[in-house]
């Protein structure tokens, strides 16, 4: 599976989303460090859910590092998140 559905996948099962658009932006990345070849190394995600209404951007952020998990999140060199309830 790749890194992109993986993402969309943990967060989807997380946080049952109203809005969630995952995007590879490695090609933008392209000679910048932490680009490799075949991409899947820098990701803008725009998520939704009524769960992050009450949390402070801090708390969205690490909700959200939580449901990846350590093990995708080491994969990924960048991660933009635009995060709301």
């Amino acid at each position: 599976m790749r890194i992109c559905e993986e993402i969309e996948t943990r967060l989807r099962d997380a946080f049952d989303p109203e809005v969630l658009v995952v995007e590879d932006d490695s090609d933008s990345h392209y000679g910048h460090s932490g680009w490799r070849e075949g991409g899947e190394t820098h990701f803008n995600v725009t998520l939704r859910a009524p769960q992050f209404a009450t949390m402070s951007r801090i708390n969205r952020h690490r909700a959200v590092h939580a449901a990846l998990g350590p093990d995708l999140v080491g994969r990924i060199h960048a991660l933009a998140l635009d995060i709301r309830g």
